[in-house]
């Protein structure tokens, strides 16, 4: 047994290679890999009916038994392949164990594609002897191979992200490595494996050693999809921006409506509460909030026909609003440490104690264009001070709301007098009328706004835009 690990999954999928990675790791004295143990369709491989007594229905009533039971039962360290598409369960239960090696087997995408096209085509998944190989030519179709790229990226993140927060590491292969003893023999070691072989014998043979070129009819067509490719995201946009958690505690029930507002901080969050205390004739502060995910969680499993919102503010507004409240003036809704540093490191040229008479229009306009170069240089992690949810993406706070669950609707600011009546009216409330939000001080947005401002904002908060259909504020 490793003195490191209890047993091994390999991350792969269709076409990578991995029934060859498995039949040469089951040649070392110590190490067996049990197939695909929670394909949804079979278990371990297409002809077997069970893995070390466990059935493919005690399997899917209970996974973590079959997990158990490789790992208490096989002779040696025991381990089995792991796809995308199969039990998301195991998935899950393998990343987080930290006594669970991690074998990530790689392959070209569009090798690994042409390949799934070749055995769909001829209906070979295998091949032991060369006699029997069943020739075919795949045909490109760039939209199919854009999903095949998109769903394997997608699974590649996850691996690599979960590794990362969780602080494991794992034992990366390519398809090319398959034949190689020495970096087979490295991963023996890896899993713990004391046993090194002097030469790989295998029954498995490559089904399609030929080029591209050879094994795609159209392959005119995939060379020009394919040169379109960015193979190197020369046009990806950075993403610095931290993932946020769902913020629960700031949710808002209403008192007996069976409605969830899930605020966006900066947003039009004090007339929403407002609008939805009113349904039920009770004060704003007596609505439940500050709630724990347990007691959420209890309150939509008590409210039948409960449902989630959210209101979206136009990013212009939205930046202005957040500069006001927690930068521009000094008081309790102030971020005092941050406003301390932007004023002294980053200059921005607000007074100390606040708007005083010398702070006018052009003053406010001047200030609040300071403001969004800082929040630029914050979201692209190149301040010391924390990206707040107050002037974070929505799209990333909508995003951590996912965490927890994702809202039934997503409004926007300047339809919520005609979005929210329709949604009380669909409960059999009389709505209240909805009070648009109060012009901030000492300068309306309207006073200040220009394209120099429009211009600021959808550079930095493009993805927003982008996400979400904004055109400019005005």
């Amino acid at each position: 047994m490793s003195p490191r690990f209890d047993y091994f999954v390999i991350f792969a999928e269709m076409r990578t290679g991995s029934n060859l990675l498995e039949s040469n790791l089951n040649a070392f004295d110590g190490l067996q890999c049990h197939g695909e143990a929670f394909n949804p369709v079979f278990i371990g491989h297409p002809n077997k009916t069970e893995i070390l007594g466990i059935t493919q229905a005690m399997r899917d009533a209970d996974p973590e038994r079959l997990i158990t039971t490789i790992r208490d039962q096989t002779k040696g360290l025991g381990g089995f392949r792991l796809f995308h598409d199969h039990d998301a369960r195991a998935i899950e239960h393998c990343l987080d164990d930290p006594r669970c090696a991690k074998v990530i087997l790689n392959r070209n995408p569009s090798e690994s594609y042409v390949s799934l096209k070749i055995a769909q085509e001829t209906g070979q998944w295998k091949l032991t002897n060369v006699k029997r190989r069943r020739d075919a030519k795949a045909r490109f179709d760039p939209t199919e191979f854009e999903a095949h790229v998109s769903t394997l990226q997608t699974f590649q993140r996850k691996l690599m992200t979960r590794l990362q927060v969780t602080g494991q590491t794992g034992f990366y292969i390519g398809y090319e490595d398959l034949n190689d003893l020495d970096i087979l023999n490295g991963l023996a070691r890896f899993l713990g494996c004391e046993t090194q072989l002097e030469t790989l014998e295998t029954a498995l043979k490559i089904q399609n050693p030929e080029p591209l070129a050879d094994k795609v009819s159209n392959f005119e067509d995939m060379a020009m999809a394919l040169a379109g490719e960015d193979r190197f995201n020369l046009t990806r946009t950075p993403d610095f921006e931290p993932r946020r958690g769902p913020m629960v505690p700031k949710f808002i029930t209403g008192a007996r409506a069976p409605l969830l507002f899930m605020p966006v901080p900066s947003g039009p969050t004090s007339q929403v509460a407002a609008w939805l205390a009113a349904l039920d004739e009770v004060a704003p502060e007596t609505l439940p909030t500050q709630l724990k995910q347990k007691e959420l969680r209890q309150w939509m499993r008590n409210t039948d026909g409960h449902r989630s919102f959210t209101a979206l503010r136009h990013p212009v507004a939205r930046a202005h609003a957040a500069f006001c409240r927690r930068i521009l003036h000094p008081g309790p809704d102030c971020f005092d440490a941050i406003r301390r540093v932007m004023r002294n490191f980053h200059k921005l040229p607000i007074p100390g104690g606040g708007p005083d008479e010398s702070y006018d229009r052009r003053a406010h306009h001047a200030a609040f264009l300071a403001y969004l170069e800082i929040i630029k240089a914050n979201l692209r992690g190149q301040t010391s001070f924390r990206v707040d949810p107050n002037w974070a993406t929505q799209t990333a706070v909508i995003q951590g709301f996912g965490n927890f669950r994702l809202p039934d609707l997503i409004l926007r600011e300047d339809e919520l007098d005609r979005a929210l009546p329709a949604l009380a009216d669909r409960l059999g409330y009389d709505a209240p009328a909805f009070s648009e939000a109060e012009p901030e001080t000492p300068f309306a947005l309207a006073e200040i706004y220009d394209q120099v401002i429009e211009k600021s904002v959808a550079d930095i908060y493009q993805k927003d835009y982008v996400e979400f259909g904004f055109g400019p504020w005005a």
